[in-house]
């Protein structure tokens, strides 16, 4: 299975922590940038990280969101 992480621009605050959990996933410009993908794990933990709660995790195949 493979998964993207999604970004709502709208929501994020430009904080950086998800960039400092997955530096090869996020790049932060006015706000956080999908650059690159990783392990599922990986990409839940720095939406987890999100203080803006404003990364999904979503299931390419399926659609389905995994996080939150």
């Amino acid at each position: 299975m493979s998964h993207k992480a999604v970004v709502d621009t709208m929501e994020c605050s430009a904080h950086g922590d998800c960039v400092e959990i997955a530096p090869q996933v996020f790049r932060l410009d006015d706000t956080a940038v999908v650059i690159g993908s990783d392990t599922p794990e990986l990409m839940i933990e720095a939406a987890e990280a999100c203080p803006a709660v404003a990364i999904s995790i979503v299931e390419e195949a399926s659609g389905e969101t995994v996080f939150p």
